[in-house]
């Protein structure tokens, strides 16, 4: 371990020198204009975020956004886990806004959308008062938008894949973006399409059996605009994404003897959003003056067709305005004052059949005031989010002597303080400790709270909405120690109440999945993370602090373990590790090989299920290699190439224990195509302050670039 570490100082130590060297040179050669370009960083951690750059990184910008993400070490995605972060939650954005769709949405979106149109994903680990206290545990930031160049510049991505599973079954994507700026107005679109086709299998109990074969289409357009109003600047964004599909199941039920049903389904989406903001610029860099509008439309139709018809729709509307302002201040040695305000409405309506069964508001007006300061090697963060909360609603339904019942939800209106706390300790460069304290709520989705099943429903096996659920509150505690942006080791704890789970139970031959809420809950998450040149094993130590460090020609491994309990009242509970290796291989003629491997070992628990065999358990292998001055970049990968990936629980209740497994076909084969188009302006420099402005992070030099 002492060589491990001694290794990744000195690892670091070279980069520092190697960059500030650059750097020198740079200057001394400005005025004959050298064109410099940067490398970005494959993973950087900073203080209440860890960064992952997807851009240049085949093995995660291959297939779909959900295949990169499920990569991503310490992220953990499954359908009993939910998507969870080094045991954290996650709410989802995009560019810097949250996404505002539902759970069972989520899944679908992520999976419709390429991995190759995503910059990099930011996960906020300890989210400020500046984001809302909504952000629950964690926040998962899809960040799509691109560097513009001058003139115009235009990039091709895509790919096909296939499973066979039991017959071939194809996935294929196709996307261009494009990018013209000049000192007035800036613009950029990317187009693109995704279809998928799948399988999914699933028993209950012994009780039934299902194979679901199901198809998707996916279509998108964003698009972003810039002008420049003097020293001001207007942002304006359009979003729109549109899929369709459809599955054929066919159901064994095993009550008496052997009977076979088959359904068909048909699901419709179509969600857009626009968004402004206006940038007021000051002679001062470090102030900052936001002015933010956005407004989310999505609507969607769940039917089904066979032995059980269902014709279920919802419909989603956000408003949403906010205003942003920070600037420096003498606290201590230095110091930012940042306040700002939120005002927030979602109106959220679901059909079954004719009939309006869910009538939804939530309104939220909110305001935070936030100090960061400086002293010596010391950072501190305090400040506090105040929200006020008015969710109201209705449901309709028709009992069983065929009259509509209606019912009024369970208000929620509350005004709330949400505190948040951090110290930093920088016991040297690029080595931190940090302590943490922050206040969070978080509100059920509207999926959960929607009375329509929007799954399939049969004789033996229901699923349905909750519309009483209440929101959940986290008192979140975390201690970190962080190295060279890539090694750490941390620990977390949440008190937790009202926290909402799902269980399935099972009343005579009826299988029932529903959410319920636990009044209190304890977790305590334990997560470590370790790059591992594979040159510690070949190098004498005293050979190694001569070597001069170049990461992307690196092999080395890189180790990650988490470790996550949950203390419930009414079950006793085993705590679940997640275990998550990458491998980087430097080949020949610059060939990158990357291999990844994540599993959940079995025997633990989450919540009410327990895990009978390993989750997530999958084998992935990527080579690449660019060619034509690096304009074209061809992948080649293969998805749980040992076909693994199975679910298997068995779920506790009352009623005694019900057993379920899943297998989709996560064996795959594939290719991704980059290239980019070659345009007149071959002498276009990067501009920094491009559309979609968010918090960005890029920076020079890098460590651990697996297959750039």
């Amino acid at each position: 371990m002492k060589k491990i570490v001694l290794a990744l100082s000195v690892l670091a130590s070279t980069i520092s020198f190697a960059q500030e060297t650059k750097d020198t040179k740079i200057k001394e050669k400005e005025i004959e204009a050298v064109v410099m370009t940067k490398t970005k960083k494959a993973v950087e951690q900073k203080a209440d975020r860890t960064i992952f750059d997807f851009s240049e990184q085949p093995s995660l910008n291959s297939g779909s956004l959900m295949e990169g993400v499920k990569k991503l070490p310490g992220l953990v995605v499954s359908d009993m886990v939910g998507m969870m972060y080094q045991g954290k939650p996650l709410d989802v954005y995009m560019d810097g806004r949250t996404l505002n769709i539902s759970s069972n949405e989520l899944n679908a979106f992520l999976e419709g959308m390429p991995a190759n149109s995503v910059e990099r994903i930011e996960i906020i680990t300890q989210p400020g008062a500046e984001f809302p206290a909504t952000s629950g545990g964690a926040i998962l930031n899809i960040i799509t938008s691109k560097s513009a160049k001058n003139y115009l510049t235009a990039v091709y991505n895509g790919g096909y894949r296939f499973s066979s599973y039991d017959k071939y079954r194809s996935r294929f994507n196709n996307s261009i973006a494009l990018n013209s700026r000049n000192k007035w107005f800036g613009w950029q679109v990317n187009l693109g399409q995704y279809y998928r086709e799948s399988l999914s299998l699933s028993e209950f109990d012994q009780l039934t059996r299902n194979h679901s074969s199901s198809l998707g289409r996916t279509y998108y357009m964003n698009s972003a605009f810039t002008f420049e109003l003097g020293k001001d600047r207007l942002l304006l964004n359009y979003d729109v994404n549109h899929n369709n599909g459809g599955a054929d199941i066919t159901t064994d039920n095993f009550l008496n003897g052997t009977s076979t049903s088959n359904f068909g389904s048909a699901t419709k989406g179509l969600r857009q959003e626009v968004a402004a903001t206006y940038q007021k610029k000051f002679e001062d860099k470090n102030k900052k003056l936001d002015f933010k509008a956005v407004y989310t439309n999505s609507d969607s139709e769940f039917n089904q067709f066979g032995d059980r018809s269902l014709n279920n729709s919802s419909l989603f509307n956000l408003y949403n305005f906010k205003i942003d302002y920070s600037q420096p201040l003498k606290i201590l040695d230095e110091g930012k004052v940042s306040f700002g305000a939120l005002y927030d409405q979602q109106n959220f309506e679901t059909k079954d059949g004719n009939i309006v069964n869910l009538d939804y508001t939530r309104q939220t007006t909110s305001a935070y005031l936030e100090f960061q300061a400086t002293l010596k090697k010391f950072d501190f963060i305090a400040g506090a989010r105040a929200e006020n909360y008015d969710i109201t609603g209705i449901t309709r339904m028709i009992d069983n002597n065929g009259n509509l019942k209606q019912d009024n939800l369970n208000p929620f209106k509350k005004f709330k303080v949400f505190p948040n706390a951090s110290v930093q300790y920088n016991l040297m460069k690029q080595l931190f400790v940090n302590l943490n304290y922050n206040k969070k709520i978080s509100l059920p989705s509207v999926s959960l709270l929607n009375p329509n099943n929007t799954t399939l429903s049969t004789e033996t096996l229901t699923t349905s909405g909750n519309p009483d659920l209440q929101p959940t509150i986290y008192d979140n505690a975390e201690i970190k120690i962080s190295a060279f942006d890539y090694a750490y080791i941390g620990y977390n704890t949440s008190w937790v109440k009202d926290q909402i789970v799902q269980k399935v139970s099972r009343e005579g031959n009826l299988i029932r999945n529903e959410q319920v809420q636990v009044n209190s809950i304890r977790t305590h998450n334990f997560n470590f993370g370790m790059p591992i040149p594979f040159m510690l094993f070949t190098t004498p130590f005293s050979e190694l602090m001569k070597f001069n460090v170049n990461p992307d020609k690196m092999n080395l491994l890189y180790v990650y373990a988490g470790y996550q309990i949950q203390e419930m009242p009414d079950i006793k509970s085993k705590g679940f590790w997640v275990f998550s290796l990458m491998g980087q291989f430097i080949l020949p003629k610059d060939i990158r090989l990357q291999a990844n491997y994540n599993v959940i070992p079995k025997g633990g628990n989450f919540y009410y299920f327990q895990i009978e065999k390993p989750l997530n358990n999958a084998f992935d292998l990527t080579i690449s290699k660019k060619f034509m001055a690096d304009r074209l970049n061809l992948s080649l990968y293969a998805r749980d190439i040992f076909n693994q990936n199975k679910s298997v629980i068995v779920a506790n209740s009352l009623g005694g224990k019900v057993f379920t497994s899943n297998k989709f076909d996560s064996r795959s084969f594939g290719i991704t195509v980059n290239y980019k188009i070659p345009t007149k302006n071959k002498l276009a420099k990067e501009d920094p302050n491009m559309i979609k402005q968010t918090t960005q992070s890029e920076s020079n030099g890098g460590v651990l670039q697996p297959g750039q």
